[in-house]
């Protein structure tokens, strides 16, 4: 598997772009991602029990599987809003109409402030589709055009794409990505939008994306808040050329392994662009019971707002560290527990068998001080691991979200 650039152009196929239509002020905020032909497809969604209206429609539209585009938009949640459903219909149907396609081959998802009717601004969308339509490339412009689209306190773009071999051909995948506050697992406000050439049955593309998204965007968290509109699709066009991938085998093991290594990667992107975030925390449970287990004590301790204000802080405070673990619903044995923090500048254990340790402060410091930070924990109790990703709290997050509306 080699990284290539791309995005959600890299595989053949695809083109996309990004368009101002009017929704924000200034900032682009329209994309669109078509394939030539149709596409398998399968999507997660957010376990929100309020769901926005695209969720809805998109649902209505995957139900045989196959799709052939995705319309974006940020700048308006379409979430708990008037005319909801039929404003993400029309937007699907204007897609459908410029690109001659049945609207229901046509997702369409949306992200932004929630409660805020589009009513008023639909001719300005519609009128926004039609154009961007015409705008379409298949290069990797076009990608990073979408890419920019779908952002909202986003600071950074979020894009990446591999290739790899499966059956003899040259197979490539590829994504795009959103999501800076809102996060929490299952899933978070982000949306992710990946696509492949890779021949593939729909019901194992579902699969790996099922699992690819619980190793990854179901492993972050900014803020603990799980929004409406939480939303990954990925298409697959089968244009690469082969041999369909229909059961478990080989090839299924080695799309999943891409499809998850660029899950992840979009994932720690996220959270590393928290809100107001200046540290990326890795935490990383070994010598679990079980995987469920260590995901779960993993999420726990990212998930802390007192763990994350320490990071924020630099301070070692790794007492915090086993309270978290201790909350997390699962049992173990604190007496075994081992914590140490690391970074680039180097490592300090700070606790042995549930007792802190004499460490050097300075050092300590340090080690805490770059944009990464790692939170190693060894249970001492099996032989499983899970690594979950967070960011710190700091004053800017509530800065930030104190002011989102104005």
């Amino acid at each position: 598997m080699q990284q290539i650039p791309g995005g959600v152009c890299a595989a053949q196929g695809f083109s996309a772009g990004g368009a101002h239509c009017g929704l924000k002020k200034v900032k682009p905020d329209l994309a669109l991602i078509v394939s030539a032909v149709p596409a398998a497809a399968a999507a997660t969604y957010t376990k929100n029990v309020v769901q926005a209206a695209p969720l809805h429609v998109t649902k209505r539209h995957l139900a045989d599987g196959m799709l052939s585009a995705v319309i974006v938009n940020s700048g308006n949640a379409n979430a708990c809003a008037p005319d909801g459903e039929a404003n993400a219909f029309a937007m699907c149907a204007s897609a459908a109409e410029a690109l001659g396609l049945a609207a229901e081959q046509v997702a369409v998802s949306s992200t932004g402030v929630i409660g805020v009717s589009m009513t008023p601004k639909m001719p300005l969308v519609q009128n926004g589709i039609a154009s961007l339509a015409e705008s379409l490339t298949a290069d990797a412009a076009g990608s990073d055009a979408a890419a920019k689209a779908i952002m909202t306190t986003d600071l950074t773009q979020k894009e990446m794409a591999v290739q790899l071999t499966l059956g003899g051909k040259t197979v490539h995948l590829g994504g795009i990505a959103k999501g800076s506050g809102m996060i929490h697992p299952n899933m978070g406000t982000m949306l992710c939008f990946l696509t492949t050439d890779a021949a593939i049955a729909p019901a194992l593309l579902s699969r790996a994306l099922g699992l690819a998204v619980e190793r990854s965007f179901n492993r972050i968290s900014v803020d603990g808040d799980s929004s409406t509109n939480d939303f990954c699709l990925i298409m697959a066009n089968g244009l690469a050329g082969n041999a369909e991938i229909c059961e478990e085998n080989a090839d299924y093991a080695a799309f999943l392994a891409a499809l998850t290594d660029i899950c992840v990667y979009l994932a720690r992107e996220i959270a590393a662009d928290g809100e107001g975030a200046t540290h990326l925390i890795t935490c990383t449970v070994k010598g679990a019971p079980d995987e469920e287990i260590a995901t779960t004590i993993a999420r726990s301790v990212i998930s802390s707002s007192l763990v994350k204000s320490a990071v924020f802080g630099k301070d070692a405070n790794w007492g915090r560290i086993l309270c978290a673990m201790g909350y997390a619903g699962v049992n173990f044995d604190p007496e075994r527990v081992s914590v140490s923090f690391a970074s680039e500048a180097g490592e300090v254990p700070v606790c042995k068998n549930g007792r802190g340790l004499s460490f050097d402060e300075e050092l300590a410091l340090k080690v805490l001080t770059p944009h990464e930070v790692e939170i190693c924990i060894d249970m001492a109790q099996g032989n499983a691991e899970s690594t979950c990703w967070g960011c710190d709290l700091t004053y800017e997050y509530v800065r930030i979200n104190g002011e989102y509306r104005s």
